[in-house]
């Protein structure tokens, strides 16, 4: 592993870093645009508010680095990621996950979506801006520590090995939903009924129980309010987008 410190001073690469923003609140988007361009060796190519069309421009664009917010409209930050490195076009570009909060399983579900890094949006532009240069030399970033894929595959299974020392379960924490299930859970934020989401999805209402049980397993809650309500604060569901199904 490296450390971070060697990322802070500019490269003298012919091509700057080719950079897309992702996010939907301008004000916070001009400041990562103004901050990034105040580099000589990083160019911002895009700015993007929804989730969805993130993910048709980062295919079409194919930017070097994306500063991905989560919670977004159309698709959160989360979907649109994995989408992005799931497809073969999008496969090596570096996300940076930007988020309001934070807590060690958010971290490990932008890991396993896809994501090279993961900051809250008060970080400062000396962390910030080095993360980037690291990413967009197929680098990952915790922390103050530069790995590369099959270091951070390490990490993520000594985390796993000491939550099993502490008595926690590794095969239940830190498990990502699947798209599917993401789906399901912006509806339940909505108040939608099994019977409604499965009209909506055409799919039985035995297939929603079942993706039902494993959301709450998943994210180690009881019923669907505590569902929702993490998925809140955790920005995988915008408020303005829980008004109830007509």
């Amino acid at each position: 592993m490296m450390n971070i410190d060697q990322y802070r001073n500019g490269h003298n690469d012919t091509d700057a870093v080719r950079i897309m923003i992702v996010e939907d609140h301008p004000l916070f988007g001009q400041g990562l645009r103004r901050v990034l361009e105040g580099e000589s060796d990083l160019r911002v190519i895009a700015e993007v508010d929804d989730g969805a069309l993130a993910v048709d421009r980062a295919l079409e664009l194919q930017p070097d680095v994306i500063l991905m917010d989560i919670n977004l409209p159309g698709k959160n930050g989360l979907q649109a990621t994995r989408e992005i490195k799931n497809s073969s076009l999008g496969s090596a570009i570096g996300i940076i996950i930007l988020t309001a909060y934070h807590d060690d399983e958010q971290l490990f579900h932008a890991l396993r979506a896809g994501a090279a890094a993961y900051y809250t949006k008060d970080v400062l532009p000396g962390e910030l801006i080095p993360a980037v240069r690291a990413v967009a030399h197929n680098n990952y970033v915790i922390g103050e520590e530069v790995m590369n894929r099959p270091q951070v595959a390490r990490w993520m299974l000594h985390q796993f090995e000491d939550l099993a020392i502490f008595g926690e379960s590794p095969d239940e924490m830190f498990v990502p939903l699947s798209p599917r299930e993401m789906e399901i859970l912006q509806f339940i934020t909505r108040g939608a009924s099994n019977k409604e989401i499965a009209h909506a999805l055409g799919i039985s209402r035995q297939t929603v129980k079942n993706h039902m049980s494993s959301i709450l397993r998943k994210l180690a809650v009881n019923d669907r309010t505590q569902a929702a309500v993490l998925a809140l604060r955790r920005g995988w569901v915008r408020l303005e987008d829980t008004a109830a199904i007509n």
